[in-house]
């Protein structure tokens, strides 16, 4: 039976949502011997079946404009081809891996391409394996493309490319239940300040327990900028919709296909027998929030828009079948498109995790280490994430990434 109820009247850390975030922080917290306190993580739906984790497309990546989110997804590579390691040998922990097909993105102008050359000298910096190539270098690599408009392409096969991203959020969820920490699923609907307003004091949940705690995690998801509310808060996040297609290819190609980032923004990846994952939005309209509720499918998207693109980047991928699509939602962070994360600047005790901008999941092993690492010490220590505070909001200092799916 779901839990709904807390055991307790008062926790040390309260964390508003469990997907993805929540429960690497939860994971964290447990998994430190540093920290002795209780921790509740409340969601709205503990299936999690429309939360933006459920509808990943759990692939990982390096290259990034930044120098910290290279560091970011180096150690979420770490941590999942070690992930059993990580958890302390626990041999029902499987073994995971990650499927090296790599990225690539595609530039069809100049400015584009001095972009994606510009962004390999940080990643190369940070010790990734970026590669710039010319058409005629991807041509021979990748004979199925037409690259007849593209300029370069940058590639990275190591450490890039897909893994079972769910599988470790089961095992994040299921290690810090049997360490102690309680999920309910409920909703928190009201949070209480003390009467200067630097501190949260309570939650109250639609059931009507009204439960005090130490400190409270914002991990939300596209629902963010609702929980800040609750804290007097407003935040640049909001839900944007994304959709997934599974196609099968009557002539499937003879080799793994990169993460393939087209100019328009559509992207196509390797999926495994023959099939492949499209992934984007209609690029030619405006992309505005939508309603937290909506995963409605746009059935005409695919025939009208996406498909062709598809076809005409790869051309062997004329005659096909969509097999399943679905759409999901990016918790974007219409600021600057990064993380928001640690405390606010006067409700002390209120830390934010939010608003990743469509790479949450390759994020989440960094992010809940250094947000766990936050409410135990007040600090970072493995990973100095300090410029990705919600500090940087108010004083208008964005870190702009460029390189955002």
């Amino acid at each position: 039976m779901t839990p709904t109820t807390p055991k307790h009247a008062s926790y040390d850390v309260i964390i508003i949502g469990g997907a993805i975030m929540g429960s690497s922080t939860a994971w964290f917290l447990s998994d430190n011997p540093d920290f002795d306190g209780s921790v509740l993580v409340i969601d709205r739906d503990l299936t999690f079946e429309t939360c933006s984790t459920a509808h990943t497309n759990s692939c990982i990546r390096q290259q990034f404009s930044s120098a910290l989110n290279v560091k970011i997804s180096q150690f979420a590579a770490d941590f999942v081809k070690n992930i059993r390691s990580y958890m302390g040998g626990d041999e029902r922990v499987p073994n995971l891996s990650i499927r090296n097909f790599g990225y690539l993105y595609l530039a069809n102008t100049d400015a584009f391409a001095e972009v994606l050359r510009e962004s390999q000298m940080v990643q190369k910096a940070a010790g990734a394996a970026t590669e710039v190539l010319t058409s005629d270098e991807i041509k021979a690599r990748y004979p199925f493309y037409d690259v007849d408009d593209i300029v370069a392409g940058s590639i990275n096969t190591v450490d890039e490319g897909y893994f079972d991203g769910l599988a470790m959020f089961d095992w994040w969820k299921r290690q810090a239940r049997e360490r102690g920490v309680e999920y309910i699923e409920n909703e928190v609907v009201a949070i209480t300040k003390n009467v200067s307003g630097t501190l949260v004091e309570s939650v109250t949940l639609k059931s009507g327990e009204v439960i005090a705690c130490g400190q409270v995690l914002n991990a939300s998801g596209p629902r963010a900028v609702l929980t800040a509310r609750m804290a007097g808060v407003d935040f640049p996040v909001e839900p944007r919709k994304r959709f997934t297609w599974i196609f099968k290819a009557d002539q499937p190609l003879d080799q793994d296909l990169p993460l393939t980032i087209d100019p328009t923004g559509i992207h196509v990846r390797e999926n495994g027998g023959g099939t492949y994952e499209v992934g984007g939005y209609d690029h030619s309209a405006p992309d505005l929030a939508c309603d937290y509720d909506d995963h409605q499918m746009d059935f005409m998207l695919w025939e009208n828009y996406v498909w062709p693109i598809v076809a005409t980047r790869i051309p062997q991928f004329e005659a096909v079948k969509v097999q399943s699509e679905w759409a999901g939602h990016y918790a974007m962070n219409t600021f600057d498109h990064n993380a928001i994360m640690g405390p606010h600047t006067e409700v002390r005790n209120f830390i934010f995790l939010n608003g990743f901008s469509g790479h949450g999941l390759q994020q989440s092993p960094a992010m809940g280490r250094g947000t766990a690492e936050w409410i135990t010490y007040g600090e970072y220590r493995a990973l100095d994430m300090t410029p990705f505070n919600y500090a940087r909001i108010p004083e208008n200092r964005p870190i702009v990434e460029k390189a955002v799916i």
